[in-house]
């Protein structure tokens, strides 16, 4: 028997008890069995639409940032932290913010051309404001334009197109009015304080809603890209003059009418340009003028902020409740700074062993799926074969990204932010012109793994198929989700399923799409590829069968998620039977009374304990492709042999169902 320090820790095992509900059969309902004291315990805090262990870390880690941020006497800042400092500063004069009050957005109004809700503006700029809003103001009214890797070439960057985003979460919220009076009514009644004659808008933004393809629709990737030249968007969508606009988004890049472009939303674009020909021009103005100002409204004065907060109460079902100013400044510093921010952050908490600890462990998952893969027995040999150098060529990126720690590169990074220490407003307008440029110079460049899409503090982790690499930041690296002095069977339920998910995401419906290098191709047999849809069509159908607050879950936009919660648990799971082959059973817990192969259960299933508001679950349906927590925690253990034998479940008890849904 072998035992670590700190291993009986009293605040571990009491956290573990606590959360259990020892009245619930564990077989009958895990979830309840291993939540219910935490769902007991756990009010939701004031403000919040949900509460569990990942808010709970990322409030942790604000408190740090906080600390940080206000710590202006730190010796040997590099002057990109000092910005982020700056910027936070900025953000917490209030009283400058309120001295201004919406006179900076007038200004910025007037330099679009004017309102045709509030004042005189030039009837015929229609493209001229598209161009401004989309390039200076990083808002997208009819369609979205973006720099990222090109799917079938990745080694490239390429300028891509799709729909874009509503007011509201989802077109649900519009197409099924009955059921969401209240939503819509509180946006009109949002939008109507910010000055706008919005029922037209929002009529108008139902009539985008109705032409927006829906998620799940939109999963099968080699069906949505459609690679074609600039000067082709003009017989796609002949509304928009689109060199003058791609020039402008794009500046100082030069672009001719060959440029490749990638369009994921064909149909959805031909539409839209008919739509924006159908419609009277002071609608489109109105609409896209009122994009720039509901995207303005966190950055103004208190009046605006409160008629967010009406809508988001409503929105999401929060108690009425005042964020504290400074989180939503740690939160903005975090968006606009994060890697400067995330320097700070790593220096302060992240011990420098963690980093190889991490490492080591995303060895064994890798091991385990890989080994996995030899029994999968619908899958023939070729693409079997295919799929190990798929998962062995995936680069782990643990922690942050190198260039952070070294200030002078840091410093080259924001090197054109400028950031002034009392004007919020101005910061964050040279933010956007500061990213635009950094997108628009991305375009020539070869992507590059060192550029995350998550910050250092973020209490999350990705997997990203055109680079074939998963990120683990720092902020997730730590309790409930891993700790050095914790049993290896609470790391291996907490970060080692984390892990074992993204590595998955490799493999489910959408990334199997991308070979070793990154590229979107057929590269399986086609007697497996149609063995996959049959065996993922058992789980569309499982999840579509549960159901919350009496709305039954989406299947089919879930099913990625629901692939790699599976094949995450059944990886990690078998890491840790291997682990402890290597080193020895581990001491158990005193006091739980149970085994380490039940504590990696209860382990994994905590992560998950959650508590949420009826309007945020049903926000979560729409348009969270993943499942309820609740969810997936039965949904995965239910298809777990192990989880049944290690708590004697009886054939056909709830959480052991006869058939189960396998894939990898």
């Amino acid at each position: 028997m072998k035992s670590s320090r700190l291993l009986h820790s009293p605040l571990l095992i009491y956290a573990v008890m606590g959360a259990l509900d020892r009245s619930v059969d564990p077989c009958h309902d895990f979830y309840n069995f291993a939540c219910g004291g935490w769902v007991k315990n756990n009010p939701l805090p004031e403000g919040k639409s949900r509460w569990g262990p990942f808010s709970n870390l990322w409030e942790h880690n604000m408190l740090v940032m906080k600390h940080l941020l206000e710590n202006t006497t730190m010796k040997g800042l590099s002057k990109a932290e000092e910005k982020a400092q700056r910027y936070y500063q900025a953000c917490m004069n209030e009283a400058k913010i309120e001295e201004l009050g919406a006179k900076p957005l007038q200004e910025l109004i007037n330099q679009i051309g004017g309102w045709a809700l509030t004042g005189p503006w030039d009837k015929d700029n229609f493209q001229e404001v598209l161009r401004i809003v989309s390039a200076n103001y990083r808002t997208s009214p009819f369609f979205t334009v973006f720099v990222s890797t090109d799917s079938k070439n990745s080694n490239s960057n390429i300028i891509q197109v799709d729909q874009s985003s509503l007011g509201l979460p989802s077109r649900d919220y519009y197409l099924n009015k009955t059921a969401n009076e209240k939503y819509l009514t509180a946006y009109l009644n949002f939008l109507m304080e910010l000055g706008a004659m919005m029922e037209e808008i929002v009529d108008f933004e139902t009539t985008l809603a109705n032409i927006t393809v829906p998620q799940e629709e939109r999963r099968d990737e080699e069906l949505i890209y459609h690679k074609m030249e600039a000067k082709d968007l003009t017989t796609l969508a002949p509304a928009v003059d689109w060199m003058p606009y791609l020039t402008e988004v794009f500046a100082p890049v030069p672009l001719n009418e060959s440029e490749p472009v990638v369009v994921y939303a064909k149909e959805y674009l031909q539409k839209v340009s008919d739509l924006i020909t159908k419609t009277n021009k002071s609608l489109l103005n109105n609409y896209m003028i009122m994009k720039v100002v509901r995207k303005m409204v966190s950055i103004l004065d208190q009046r605006f902020q409160d008629a967010e907060q009406r809508f988001l109460e409503v929105m999401y079902g929060t108690k009425k409740s005042c964020t504290p100013r400074w989180k939503l400044c740690v939160s903005d510093t975090d968006s606009a700074l994060g890697f400067a921010l995330g320097a700070m952050f790593v220096k302060a908490t992240f011990a420098e062993d963690s980093k190889a600890i991490a490492e080591d462990m995303v060895a064994e998952i890798k091991w385990a799926f890989e080994d996995s893969l030899k029994y999968v027995s619908w899958m023939d040999s070729d693409t079997k074969k295919a799929a190990k150098e798929k998962a062995d060529a995936i680069y782990n990126m643990v922690g942050y990204p190198e260039f952070i720690m070294n200030a002078t590169k840091l410093d080259k990074v924001f090197n054109d932010f400028e950031v002034v220490s009392d004007l919020y407003f101005q910061n964050v307008m040279q933010y956007y012109n500061f990213s635009a440029r950094v997108t628009a110079d991305q375009l020539r460049k070869t992507p590059n793994r060192n550029q995350w899409s998550m910050t250092p503090p973020t209490v999350n982790a990705y997997y990203n198929p055109t680079k074939n690499e998963m990120v683990l930041p720092a902020g997730i690296l730590q309790a409930p989700f891993y700790s050095r002095s914790w049993p290896k069977a609470l790391n291996f339920g907490g970060i080692g399923v984390v892990m074992g998910h993204e590595l998955t995401h490799a493999f489910d419906d959408q990334g199997r799409e991308y070979d070793k290098d990154g590229n979107l191709r057929p590269w399986w047999k086609n007697s497996s590829v149609e063995a996959f849809k049959k065996q993922t069509q058992c789980m569309v159908e499982q999840y579509g069968n549960y159901s919350i607050n009496k709305e039954p879950l989406n299947g089919r936009h879930t099913l990625g998620e629901n692939i790699a919660d599976n094949g995450g648990l059944k990886a990690a799971y078998k890491a840790y039977v291997n682990w402890i082959k290597k080193n020895g059973e581990e001491a158990t817990l005193p006091a739980l009374g149970m085994t380490n192969h039940q504590l990696f259960f209860v382990g994994f299933a905590q992560v998950w304990c959650s508590v949420r508001t009826p309007e945020s679950s049903h926000e979560g349906v729409i348009t969270d492709p993943h499942s309820p927590s609740r969810f997936r925690v039965i949904g995965t253990i239910s298809n777990s042999h192990e989880f049944s034998k290690h708590f004697g479940c009886k054939a056909n008890a709830p959480m052991n169902p006869k058939h189960k849904c396998e894939l990898w």
